[in-house]
């Protein structure tokens, strides 16, 4: 396989970064999930939220360096066989996914500074708090990072069931070039 991406397929990097933003957002939200039902005196109330807001924050690392890449890279041709609204709705919503990415980790940032106090990760370094003290900022991006949060998986399961349907109904190799196999050839 090729570090970098070819006009017939993704290369290893940019199969990493999938994948790696797959496993965080699926992980980060279920634990966000989770956590939202704790109550004080669960074992779990104040570890959780570190563990969140951490990964959240090195998530943007990733996040920069994704579509950094991805500006560098380029990224493989559409197959011959993609129907017409398949070209319009494919990197629609992933573009979708992109920017619901960038609204989620800023209202996340934005929760916990809310008060002035910077976000601890890992306890390795701290992110500070750049904007804080908005009126009832905690409240309002509480509530914009958890329905981003279910947009963006309503967008990613769509986006596992057109991965799916091209696989096992269509029979090309979009799913494959996703997973670093490409043997199809321009499908």
């Amino acid at each position: 396989m090729n570090y970098k991406d070819t006009t017939r397929s993704y290369g290893l990097i940019s199969v990493l970064f999938h994948w790696i933003t797959a496993v965080l957002v699926a992980g980060l939200f279920g634990i966000g999930w989770y956590m939202v039902e704790l109550t004080y005196y669960d074992r779990l109330y104040n570890v959780l939220p570190h563990w969140h807001k951490s990964v959240g924050m090195l998530f943007v690392l990733i996040l920069f360096l994704r579509v950094f890449w991805r500006l560098l890279a380029g990224k493989p041709e559409a197959l011959a066989s993609h129907r017409r609204h398949e070209l319009i709705a494919a990197p629609l919503a992933q573009w979708a996914m992109q920017l619901l990415l960038v609204v989620i980790v800023v209202s996340g940032y934005l929760i916990p500074t809310a008060a002035g106090r910077p976000i601890d990760v890992f306890d390795w370094f701290s992110v500070p708090a750049l904007i804080s003290d908005l009126r009832n900022q905690e409240v309002h991006s509480g509530l914009v990072h958890r329905y981003a949060s279910y947009v963006l998986v309503a967008v990613v399961l769509l986006h596992v069931t057109a991965a799916l349907k091209h696989h096992f109904m269509d029979k090309d190799s979009t799913l494959e070039r996703m997973l670093g196999i490409n043997n199809k050839g321009d499908e």
